[in-house]
């Protein structure tokens, strides 16, 4: 008996290091500081980590008519494999979805992250105010961003985008960790949507497949 008693003790202070560890772990994750920048002027994207640039996309950003939003906002919500709905007309996933296969909500509401049916877009000025990226590179950063992550949406090339991108000419090649100044967060009540495509907010989610209205 005091046999077992010393494995069932043994047992739990072994499972005990081992739940500390897996916290520590998981704490360790959520402490990465994870920043979107977009330089709209570039139509490039990058996600930095801890100062650290880990990707550069190319996008496409809004057109003149529908300019993309401007600001410091967050990601408030992931949705894989959309549906769109937009003035009376509902988009299955598929190949014709303009949001494509991934939708990253912003907190400005109707504007987010997302793929597109118009693959030729990709690097100018064509949306209707969303960040439009191309399938392969939109299924590769959606599971490295999570709900919450800082996005930066920069208006003009400043020493920031430099240091990311490079001055539109030369690509940059940092050799020193990216210094990322983020301005206050705007939240939906403090930001206003300008495009009228834009003013409805995200439905919420079914259970397989979530339903989005959204500027593109």
């Amino acid at each position: 008996m005091k046999a077992m008693k010393t494995w069932m003790a043994g047992n739990l202070a072994m499972a005990a290091m081992t739940a500390m560890v897996l916290a520590s772990q998981a704490n360790a994750q959520d402490a990465v500081k994870r920043v979107i920048v977009v330089s709209l002027e570039d139509h490039k994207l990058a996600l930095v980590e801890d100062g650290q640039v880990k990707k550069v996309y190319t996008v496409a950003v809004g057109k003149p008519s529908t300019p993309s939003p401007v600001g410091t906002f967050t990601i408030e919500r992931r949705v894989a494999n959309p549906t769109y709905q937009h003035n009376g007309k509902i988009v299955p996933p598929g190949p014709r979805n303009p949001v494509g296969t991934r939708w990253m909500g912003l907190s400005k509401h109707g504007y987010g992250i997302h793929g597109t049916n118009e693959p030729d877009s990709i690097g100018k000025s064509a949306s209707h105010g969303c960040i439009r990226m191309a399938k392969a590179d939109l299924e590769e950063l959606y599971p490295l961003v999570a709900e919450g992550d800082t996005v930066e949406l920069i208006g003009q090339r400043n020493e920031e985008t430099a240091q990311l991108f490079g001055n539109g000419e030369n690509p940059a090649t940092p050799a020193q960790p990216i210094l990322v100044v983020t301005a206050p967060v705007q939240t939906p009540s403090q930001a206003s949507v300008s495009d009228a495509t834009s003013t409805a907010a995200l439905k919420p989610p079914a259970p397989a497949v979530a339903a989005i209205v959204a500027s593109r």
